[in-house]
């Protein structure tokens, strides 16, 4: 639950930047090789879209986004604590391992 709710604030407080990041990526190129290309910057793309569509329009679809990262770090967070889980009570892992670092000096040594 708290891996759900820690990407979907992440979502929508950086959904604006992602709005702006789609509208430099989706600029379309000149179908001929001769033509110039004049593509737009980000400073630009997000200056047209507040002119065009206000603050709001930095905004549009956040709602869905942030239901599907919910959905997707909650269960894959989930998961995770089922696995390990499954391993401590398979006996593969147990909570009392010693970590990398702290089996002492030379434990690692060939």
């Amino acid at each position: 639950m708290a891996g759900g709710c820690a990407s979907a604030t992440a979502w929508a407080f950086t959904f604006s930047l992602d709005c702006v990041r789609a509208g430099v990526q989706g600029q379309l190129i000149p179908p001929h090789a001769n033509e110039i290309i004049q593509k737009q910057g980000a400073y630009h793309v997000l200056k047209n879209l507040w002119l065009t569509k206000g603050f709001w329009g930095l905004y549009a679809g956040v709602g869905p986004s942030v239901a599907r990262a919910f959905l997707v770090s909650g269960s894959r967070f989930s998961s995770y604590e089922g696995v390990l889980w499954l391993c401590r009570w398979s006996g593969l892992t147990s909570a009392g391992e010693s970590k990398v670092g702290e089996e002492g000096p030379g434990a690692c040594d060939d």
